[in-house]
Protein backbone atom coordinates (compact mmCIF):
# COMPACT_ATOMS: atom_id res chain seq x y z
CA UNK A 1 0.00 0.00 0.00
CA UNK A 2 1.29 3.34 -0.88
CA UNK A 3 0.62 6.56 0.56
CA UNK A 4 1.36 9.84 -0.76
CA UNK A 5 2.97 12.53 1.30
CA UNK A 6 -0.11 14.63 1.80
CA UNK A 7 -1.75 11.48 2.80
CA UNK A 8 1.20 10.96 4.94
CA UNK A 9 1.06 13.66 6.80
CA UNK A 10 -3.08 13.69 7.67
CA UNK A 11 -2.13 10.24 9.21
CA UNK A 12 0.01 11.26 11.59
CA UNK A 13 -1.40 14.29 12.03
CA UNK A 14 -4.69 12.59 13.19
CA UNK A 15 -2.25 9.58 15.39
CA UNK A 16 0.00 12.45 17.15
CA UNK A 17 -1.41 13.27 20.54
CA UNK A 18 -1.69 17.00 20.60
CA UNK A 19 1.18 19.25 21.93
CA UNK A 20 0.49 20.94 25.03
CA UNK A 21 3.98 22.87 24.58
CA UNK A 22 3.39 25.66 27.05
CA UNK A 23 1.68 23.74 30.10
CA UNK A 24 4.63 21.65 29.57
CA UNK A 25 6.76 24.43 29.79
CA UNK A 26 4.65 25.73 33.05
CA UNK A 27 5.29 22.62 34.48
CA UNK A 28 9.17 22.05 33.53
CA UNK A 29 9.37 25.62 35.13
CA UNK A 30 7.56 25.50 38.41
CA UNK A 31 9.46 21.94 39.23
CA UNK A 32 12.64 23.31 38.41
CA UNK A 33 11.96 26.27 40.13
CA UNK A 34 10.54 24.56 42.86
CA UNK A 35 13.66 22.59 43.07
CA UNK A 36 15.87 25.41 43.42
CA UNK A 37 14.19 26.69 46.03
CA UNK A 38 14.57 24.07 48.34
CA UNK A 39 17.84 24.23 47.42
CA UNK A 40 18.09 27.77 48.41
CA UNK A 41 16.27 27.31 51.26
CA UNK A 42 18.91 24.90 53.14
CA UNK A 43 21.50 27.10 52.28
CA UNK A 44 19.98 29.24 54.34
CA UNK A 45 19.16 26.35 56.60
CA UNK A 46 22.74 25.18 56.87
CA UNK A 47 24.19 28.84 57.72
CA UNK A 48 21.23 29.54 60.44
CA UNK A 49 22.87 26.14 61.85
CA UNK A 50 26.55 27.37 61.69
CA UNK A 51 27.68 26.73 58.51
CA UNK A 52 29.97 28.95 56.43
CA UNK A 53 28.54 29.81 52.99
CA UNK A 54 30.96 27.72 51.42
CA UNK A 55 29.80 24.83 53.76
CA UNK A 56 26.60 25.29 53.74
CA UNK A 57 26.56 25.17 49.67
CA UNK A 58 28.38 21.96 49.82
CA UNK A 59 25.87 20.23 52.19
CA UNK A 60 23.03 21.28 49.69
CA UNK A 61 24.55 19.97 47.33
CA UNK A 62 25.11 16.66 49.21
CA UNK A 63 21.78 16.75 50.50
CA UNK A 64 19.84 17.83 46.88
CA UNK A 65 22.27 14.82 45.34
CA UNK A 66 20.88 12.36 48.03
CA UNK A 67 17.24 13.49 47.44
CA UNK A 68 18.10 12.74 43.79
CA UNK A 69 19.44 9.27 44.35
CA UNK A 70 16.60 8.65 46.95
CA UNK A 71 13.86 9.39 44.76
CA UNK A 72 15.61 7.46 41.95
CA UNK A 73 15.96 4.30 44.09
CA UNK A 74 12.68 4.62 45.13
CA UNK A 75 11.28 5.07 41.53
CA UNK A 76 9.58 8.40 42.01
CA UNK A 77 12.00 10.82 40.16
CA UNK A 78 10.98 9.14 36.57
CA UNK A 79 7.67 10.18 37.25
CA UNK A 80 8.42 13.22 38.59
CA UNK A 81 10.41 14.06 35.53
CA UNK A 82 7.65 12.38 32.82
CA UNK A 83 5.23 15.32 34.24
CA UNK A 84 8.21 18.28 34.95
CA UNK A 85 10.30 17.01 31.82
CA UNK A 86 13.61 19.46 31.71
CA UNK A 87 12.40 20.79 34.78
CA UNK A 88 14.19 17.99 36.53
CA UNK A 89 17.03 17.48 34.68
CA UNK A 90 18.44 21.28 34.76
CA UNK A 91 19.18 21.12 39.04
CA UNK A 92 21.75 19.07 40.43
CA UNK A 93 18.86 16.49 41.02
CA UNK A 94 19.06 15.99 37.32
CA UNK A 95 22.61 14.57 37.37
CA UNK A 96 22.11 12.71 40.68
CA UNK A 97 19.22 11.06 38.62
CA UNK A 98 21.52 10.43 35.65
CA UNK A 99 24.03 8.80 37.73
CA UNK A 100 21.78 6.50 39.85
CA UNK A 101 19.43 5.50 37.03
CA UNK A 102 21.77 2.79 35.11
CA UNK A 103 22.97 1.50 37.98
CA UNK A 104 19.80 0.38 39.56
CA UNK A 105 18.85 -0.93 36.32
CA UNK A 106 22.11 -2.98 35.98
CA UNK A 107 22.76 -3.83 39.52
CA UNK A 108 20.99 -7.69 39.18
CA UNK A 109 24.40 -7.82 37.32
CA UNK A 110 26.53 -7.60 40.38
CA UNK A 111 28.18 -4.94 41.74
CA UNK A 112 31.77 -4.77 39.54
CA UNK A 113 29.86 -5.59 36.16
CA UNK A 114 26.43 -4.05 36.57
CA UNK A 115 26.37 -0.94 39.10
CA UNK A 116 29.99 -0.43 38.52
CA UNK A 117 30.18 -0.30 34.92
CA UNK A 118 26.55 0.82 34.58
CA UNK A 119 26.60 3.48 37.04
CA UNK A 120 28.70 6.79 34.72
CA UNK A 121 26.94 5.23 31.40
CA UNK A 122 24.93 8.56 31.06
CA UNK A 123 27.01 10.59 33.40
CA UNK A 124 30.53 9.76 32.61
CA UNK A 125 31.08 11.34 29.07
CA UNK A 126 30.49 14.79 30.82
CA UNK A 127 32.70 13.97 33.78
CA UNK A 128 35.32 13.14 31.98
CA UNK A 129 34.82 15.80 29.61
CA UNK A 130 34.44 18.52 32.01
CA UNK A 131 37.22 17.32 33.95
CA UNK A 132 39.81 16.92 31.12
CA UNK A 133 38.69 21.01 29.88
CA UNK A 134 39.61 21.67 33.83
CA UNK A 135 43.04 20.62 33.53
CA UNK A 136 43.78 21.67 29.92
CA UNK A 137 42.45 25.19 31.15
CA UNK A 138 44.21 24.95 34.53
CA UNK A 139 47.67 24.16 31.81
CA UNK A 140 47.32 27.62 30.08
CA UNK A 141 46.74 29.53 32.72
CA UNK A 142 49.60 28.19 34.84
CA UNK A 143 51.79 28.53 31.77
CA UNK A 144 50.10 32.26 30.65
CA UNK A 145 51.53 33.47 34.13
CA UNK A 146 48.08 34.35 35.22
CA UNK A 147 47.96 32.40 37.80
CA UNK A 148 50.08 34.27 40.11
Amino acid sequence: MEISKKEYSQLAKEKSPNSTLFVNCLWAFFVGGAICTVGQGLTELYKRLGQTEQAASTWTSITLVFVGVLLTALDLYGKIAKKAGAGTLVPITGFANSVASPAIEFKSEGFILGLGAKMFTIAGPVIVYGTLAGVIYGVILAASGAAR
